[in-house]
């Protein structure tokens, strides 16, 4: 079946601060990825945007024993994929965060021709965008909480006139969140104007844009969804996490939170979240793959819709293979319909007529 084998290139790292989420997402794909079915590749994105060396990477990621992996390095990624663009049939972009979940690796993939896996260029770059994303949900009708947006210019000319805007429109506690970012990386919770302002700060290191939130004592609910123009939706989760939220720490370095699969929900209350992840995922032109994350008010027992994720982690604690596996789809199986997925969008994308 050798020469059957599909010629998978797996991205990771990156240039934003998800960068090592995305090294342990990538070692756990490259351990379930079928040997039989692929001939897997691996280019490893420096912060700095370079190409890790053959030697660094190997040290930064785990490899599978006993499985073969060509680690490309010398050039440019994008140089190194265009000059063997033909004889890639897949990418599989693991990149968390800005420069890689928000649909500039899409499109230099797009212009080369080469098919990737997950959401195309407009649904990265909506998906990672709390702003533009809310606003559309808000137009299809999804619950989205009050927010007040603002950046890093108006925080510069006008400090008291932001805060104020935020202690008239919402009322404490609030959380701050760089509005293209994940992993909690950068999000803050403030219960008076001396932490909002810190807080500000704080999330303005890591995008210009920001977005405050009104706070609500909520259960953090999560759905995995899959599919390109019928999508599906697995069954909901539930994030207990060890501290006030779901920080980076208490995701990827404390032990202490818990993972509630499936989340204790009624039946119409779980089938009530799998819709409204359906709905988000139509609304924002999601493909291919997409982890929604709810917050459940306990008081109102309403679900809100707090965020996307285009390109959710993929280790082995993450919610979305452990969803589906939870649904009945193991991981290997996973990214195998991930991959035909991505090949079936660019597919669609060829019938398209160039010519007036």
């Amino acid at each position: 079946m050798g020469a059957d084998k599909k010629h998978v290139v797996v991205l990771c790292g990156g240039r934003s601060a998800e960068h090592e989420v995305s090294l342990h997402s990538a070692a756990s794909i490259l351990t379930y990825l079928d040997p039989q079915k692929y001939r897997v590749s691996v280019i490893g994105i420096e912060k700095d945007g370079s190409v890790y060396s053959s030697r660094r990477l190997s040290e930064k990621i785990v490899f599978p024993q006993g499985r073969s992996f060509e680690i490309l390095d010398g050039k440019h990624w994008l140089c190194q994929l265009a000059e063997i663009q033909g004889s890639v049939d897949m990418v599989f972009p693991v990149l968390h965060g800005p420069f890689g979940e928000d649909g500039t690796v899409q499109g230099a993939l797009q212009l080369l021709n080469i098919p990737y896996v997950g959401a195309g260029v407009w649904g990265s770059a909506i998906g990672i965008n709390k702003i533009h994303s809310k606003r559309l949900l808000l137009q299809a009708g999804v619950p989205v909480l009050p927010y007040v947006k603002t950046d890093r210019n108006q925080w510069t000319l006008d400090e008291k006139g932001v805060l104020d805007r935020v202690e008239v429109e919402l009322r404490y506690p609030v959380f701050i969140k760089p509005a293209n970012m994940g992993s909690s990386v950068g999000i803050g919770r403030s219960q008076n104007r001396r932490d909002l302002a810190a807080h500000i700060v704080e999330a303005l290191r890591f995008d210009e844009f920001i977005l405050i939130e009104k706070g609500i004592e909520a259960r953090e609910i999560e759905v995995s969804v899959i599919g390109n123009w019928e999508p599906r939706a697995s069954v909901a989760g539930e994030i207990v996490p060890s501290g006030e939220f779901y920080t980076y720490e208490a995701k990827y370095i404390d032990e202490d939170s818990q993972l509630l699969i499936p989340a204790p929900l009624s039946v119409s209350k779980m089938n009530e979240v799998r819709n409204l992840a359906l709905r988000t995922y139509r609304a924002l032109q999601l493909e291919g793959m997409a982890r929604v994350d709810f917050l459940l008010e306990k008081e109102s027992d309403q679900f809100w819709v707090n965020e996307p994720n285009t390109i959710p982690g993929f280790t082995d604690i993450s919610m979305y293979p452990k969803l589906w596996e939870a649904s009945g789809l193991s991981y290997t199986c996973l990214l195998d319909e991930l991959i035909a997925l991505g090949r079936e969008r660019n597919e669609r994308a060829q019938g398209l007529s160039v010519d007036r």
